[in-house]
């Protein structure tokens, strides 16, 4: 075999040992069935050997190949194309900066890097212990939390840069830390597990996982017309804002706005129909 990229010889990859490629076989199986062309489980497939070694190895490419009937540049293309897979050995806790442009302006740039500094590593490194892989990331739909940072795609809100490193100085030191919302946090191998699709049996996992947090679900609510309960404005960086009543950042009740309540359309009020546009009316 020939590496094209570098026109030197290759060794075939290993194969995993008879126990474990048993354990994979029966756990492929189960992904495979869920499919009906077996090409489709590659995904699943991808997350459960990243579960064994804690990155997508040669091995694993190899026995995902043979396991679908593809080729390794098939399955390699798929593995270097989404980032939730790991090409080279990282750490038990992936820590996520989010500095895409709410995140970043609200202090996701700073984060960033004073993290670097802090563990020094850079952009995708690993500390020296093997705990921490840090990595800026895109956004994840949280920016009503900004700025977030993720550790293992579970969500830690509204940090500043001291709560961050407390944060990856508690993962190294192996103690308890809590998500802001969702699943208790595990590490990446079984979190690669639980996204192959296979549940979650630590107890009280599943009765916690999912949920949008509260200011996610406010125009929700708007939109069903329920009252919004009182807010105080918060700062990232600070309990309130500086010099701001709480009071002023309620809604007017007499001029609501799209933002501030639902309005009359044909959609939501069926005592106001419209019917179709007119030549007069285009």
């Amino acid at each position: 075999m020939t590496d094209v990229s570098l026109g030197m010889p290759q060794l075939p990859a290993p194969d995993y040992p008879a126990e474990v490629r048993e354990r994979l076989d029966a756990d492929a199986r189960e992904i495979i069935g869920r499919y009906p062309d077996s090409r489709s489980a590659l995904l699943p497939l991808l997350h459960l050997v990243q579960s064994e070694e804690g990155h997508v190895t040669r091995t694993g490419i190899r026995y995902c190949a043979e396991t679908l009937d593809l080729t390794t540049a098939e399955v390699t293309a798929v593995a270097t194309f989404y980032t939730m897979y790991r090409r080279k050995p990282s750490g038990d806790y992936q820590v996520g900066v989010c500095t895409n442009t709410l995140c970043a302006v609200l202090g996701g740039d700073a984060i960033f890097e004073e993290l670097q500094q802090h563990l020094s590593v850079g952009n995708g490194g690993t500390t020296d212990d093997g705990k921490v892989t840090l990595e800026h990331i895109e956004c994840n739909a949280a920016c009503d939390f900004a700025p977030v940072v993720m550790v293992n795609w579970e969500f830690f809100d509204n940090q500043t840069v001291e709560s961050a490193k407390k944060l990856v100085d508690d993962l190294r030191a192996g103690r308890e830390v809590a998500p802001t919302r969702g699943a208790p946090l595990c590490d990446f191998k079984q979190t690669s597990r639980i996204l192959a699709g296979f549940p979650d049996e630590r107890p009280g996992a599943v009765e916690a996982s999912g949920g949008a947090g509260p200011a996610s679900l406010a125009g929700l609510r708007l939109a069903k017309g329920e009252e919004q309960p009182a807010t105080r404005v918060v700062s990232p960086r600070a309990e309130t804002v500086p010099g701001l009543d709480p009071a002023d950042d309620q809604p007017p009740e007499s001029h609501p706005s799209s933002h501030d309540a639902p309005q009359k359309t044909s959609d939501s009020d069926p005592s106001h129909p419209a019917g179709p546009v007119s030549e007069e009316d285009r």
